[in-house]
């Protein structure tokens, strides 16, 4: 068995087509998992991770995929994910699980507006990163451009480990600034590395790199300061060993350089993965919530501790469920039985399999520090499964709000089941995949994160299930909220025979930053304690459709203040009722107003064809932001109503010849 200070959970994030799935090819080829490499979108299999016949027809990333491979002594656990904003729930949940990321920057085009939102979600999980510069083969790439817009954009301390030898179509290989040689990859596929003396016209070039990268990383490590001003030689397992401690602390990110589809300097790649990257064990405890108790605990990465595993994702396949789990603490073995702390039920473990994307090979146990499959276990993603006996609870996703939804009706009477059956499927797999019925028209809505994260799943539908359906044109998710405070007094009174139903409630609403806030200021029992979580419930019940329109509510505040109640006639329901009632009479009088979904838009075009986008985003309502030359390409930044977004990728293709491409992310809800 591997020592778990030699196994690494990863994951590959970037922006579209900075070439993940491309870099985590080449890291199976090298690392001897497969012996033929493929190329995205290319005449043979399509990329070992791209295994759906979809992900290979459209040459686009839809899963994250998890394989395990190993590079000398280390095991690298690797899980590519998706670059579309579509699925950012796929990022999102294989980040929470990672121990470190390698975030892939594309020479040319530098920081896009995905590697921002990468960028935002490794820090939300704290997720120590080394960059990894790509396509120097390609015209215009320029690495120290890329490194200005780490500092610049994502506010990131960028320690270059590596000088490219050439740029473009004379790029051949990369000089080590820590070990002071140069690194060129010869043979069909890259495959014989050579270490050879950096040629001349580069040694003072790179000998002023290699000082400056000593002195940015001497501030954090003592013994190399005393040997810097002493003039001494600083060893290369002393560099080694603060940059990874500096990596660790997220203090700085180290960046490589290369270009995974001509097979240069992926080798490093994998060789930093070791060198700077955490183990389970490095990434230290975790926080979990004791059910019971309500307290924190710390969950360590300890193999006879008792087991907590945090399941992230589910995919069902013609044998069952297929759960992917992180095992953070503990042992687990073939037949154990675990509890579920949502469910409050227990599950028992029949088969333990390491997940090689689609392939299962069969385990009999597995340590903390391990991502695994789980077969045929009922759980949902986010649950915690625990020892018996244990009942902790590890904090969940963060699942993004649904921006778009589209009805749909089936075709015949026999796609009705598939339909169903399809979707079932679909939203267990997915968080950000809602479906529920239109009050009004009965229909069937899906709403999801964009128009291509909608059509991926009708598409999944007919393949997979046979099954074909009508699709109504997309609708927005808008929201109501109000301009002004606004008063309630509200006082339920209902006489039958026996017991009444009596409940007064006093207070007002105020608009506010958060989506919902309530505030309890009733001082003097005027409405018992036990009757004011009611109140609170009654608010909740009101968000869910608003007074204009009937959209959900957001950015209210609700102030209770006061009230009064009955000894007999006063129940949790009948508060509730009046809270709601009240909340609606105070909404109606606060000038409420319509939100709709704002996204924030790149556009990469070139230069001939700017005034005529412009011009069309402009009737699109746009807002433009400004506009960044890079190259001979100019970038658009602009933010859009989504409602005007509709049908853009066909707009847009017309205007400038299929040259242009665009990106687009949920920015905020501002007034219609």
């Amino acid at each position: 068995m591997i020592p778990r200070s030699h196994i690494r959970n990863i994951g590959i994030s970037a922006h579209i087509d900075a070439g993940k799935t491309t870099i985590s090819e080449r890291i199976l080829y090298y690392t001897g998992k497969i012996h033929k490499m493929e190329e995205v979108g290319g005449d043979g299999d399509g990329a070992t991770m791209d295994y759906m016949e979809l992900e290979r027809e459209k040459g686009i990333t839809i899963t994250s995929a998890a394989i395990t491979c190993f590079w000398n002594d280390t095991q690298i656990n690797l899980i590519d994910t998706p670059g579309h904003v579509d699925f950012t729930i796929e990022v999102e949940r294989s980040l929470r699980v990672l121990d470190g990321a390698i975030m892939v920057l594309c020479g040319v085009a530098g920081v896009q507006s995905q590697s921002i939102t990468v960028d935002r979600q490794m820090k939300r999980y704290h997720v120590p990163r080394i960059a990894f510069i790509n396509k120097l083969d390609r015209i215009g790439a320029n690495p120290f451009r890329v490194v200005d817009a780490m500092r610049e954009k994502l506010g990131l301390n960028p320690v270059v480990l590596q000088l490219p030898i050439g740029l473009e179509d004379k790029f051949e290989g990369v000089i080590d600034l820590i070990e002071m040689n140069a690194n060129y990859f010869t043979g069909e596929n890259g495959e014989n590395w050579d270490r050879k003396s950096i040629p001349e016209d580069l040694q003072p070039q790179a000998q002023i790199a290699r000082d400056k990268l000593l002195d940015q990383i001497s501030i954090h490590s003592e013994p190399m300061m005393t040997k810097l001003l002493a003039g001494e030689e600083v060893p290369k397992q002393m560099i080694w060993d603060t940059i990874r401690q500096g990596t660790l602390s997220l203090e700085f990110t180290p960046v490589l350089m290369g270009s995974a589809f001509k097979n240069k300097g992926v080798q490093n790649l994998l060789d930093a993965i070791a060198l700077y990257l955490p183990s389970p064990l490095e990434r230290g405890a975790i926080a979990a919530t004791d059910v019971s108790t309500d307290k924190q605990v710390q969950v360590h990465p300890d193999p006879q501790a008792s087991v907590v595993a945090l399941v992230f994702k589910l995919i069902e396949d013609e044998f069952g469920q297929l759960t992917y789990a992180r095992l953070y603490s503990g042992t687990l073995k073939q037949g154990d039985r675990l509890y579920n702390s949502r469910t409050k039920k227990q599950v028992r473990i029949n088969r333990l399999v390491r997940i090689e994307v689609d392939q299962r090979q069969e385990l009999t146990s597995a340590e903390a520090g391990e991502i695994i499959g789980l077969m045929g276990v009922e759980c949902a993603s986010g649950d915690t499964l625990c020892s018996l006996g244990t009942n902790l609870s590890l904090e969940g996703i963060f699942v993004p709000e649904p921006v778009m939804a589209i009805a749909i009706t089936p075709k015949s009477q026999e796609d009705i089941d598939r339909i169903a059956k399809a979707l079932h499927r679909f939203v267990r797999e997915d968080p950000t995949l809602h479906v529920s019925t239109d009050p009004d028209s009965h229909q069937t809505l899906m709403s999801g994160m964009g128009e291509l994260h909608l059509q991926i799943y009708l598409e999944r539908m007919k393949r997979e299930y046979h099954a074909e359906v009508y699709v109504s044109p997309p609708a927005v998710a808008y929201r109501e909220t109000i301009n002004q405070s606004a008063t309630f007094d509200y006082t339920l009174k209902k006489q039958t025979g026996g017991a009444g139903q009596y409940a007064h409630v006093r207070g007002r609403l105020e608009p506010c930053t958060e989506p919902f806030i309530f505030e309890n200021r009733v001082v003097g029992g005027a409405i018992p304690a036990q009757y004011i979580s009611a109140c609170e419930q009654g608010c909740i019940d009101a968000l869910k459709t608003g007074w204009l329109k009937g959209y959900p509510i957001m950015g209210v505040k609700v102030i209770l203040e006061g009230g009064s109640h009955h000894p007999i006639d006063s129940s949790e329901i009948a508060f509730r009722f009046a809270a709601r009632l009240g909340f609606e009479e105070a909404f109606a009088k606060a000038n409420p107003t319509i939100l709709e979904p704002m996204m924030f838009l790149e556009v990469e075009t070139p230069s001939q064809f700017v005034g005529r986008i412009q011009g069309r985003l402009l009737s699109r309502r746009a807002l433009l932001l400004g506009s960044q030359t890079r190259d001979n390409d100019v970038v658009i930044q602009a933010e859009v109503p989504l409602a005007e977004m509709f049908g853009y990728s066909t707009e847009l293709r017309s205007l400038s010849q299929g040259m242009a491409t665009f990106s687009m992310e949920f920015a905020e809800y501002r007034q219609v």
